[in-house]
């Protein structure tokens, strides 16, 4: 699976993390995608890591979006750490 293909993953990825982890966000749709583009490919990169599969399964198989979403869930908490403190 392509860049192209993660990035398509990723969109949707991260809207599947924020409905997952509550909480207040600043940031709208855009940061959403953003979010999900950088997991999406983050997931991708730690499947390639951590388990020596190369791209995991393909587009539709569920080890791909299980990869994509913990990846977003992962940048969004991230996320949110950086963000909390710049608030306080």
């Amino acid at each position: 699976m392509g860049v192209i293909a993660w990035i398509l993953v990723g969109l949707i990825a991260g809207a599947i993390a924020k409905a997952l982890t509550p909480g207040k966000d600043p940031g709208g749709a855009i940061v959403t995608m953003l979010i999900g583009i950088v997991g999406g490919l983050l997931g991708g990169w730690l499947g390639k890591v951590i388990f020596g599969v190369e791209s995991i399964n393909g587009f539709f198989h569920l080890s791909t979006w299980i990869a994509a979403i913990v990846g977003a869930v992962i940048v969004l908490f991230v996320y949110r750490l950086f963000t909390g403190r710049a608030r306080h």
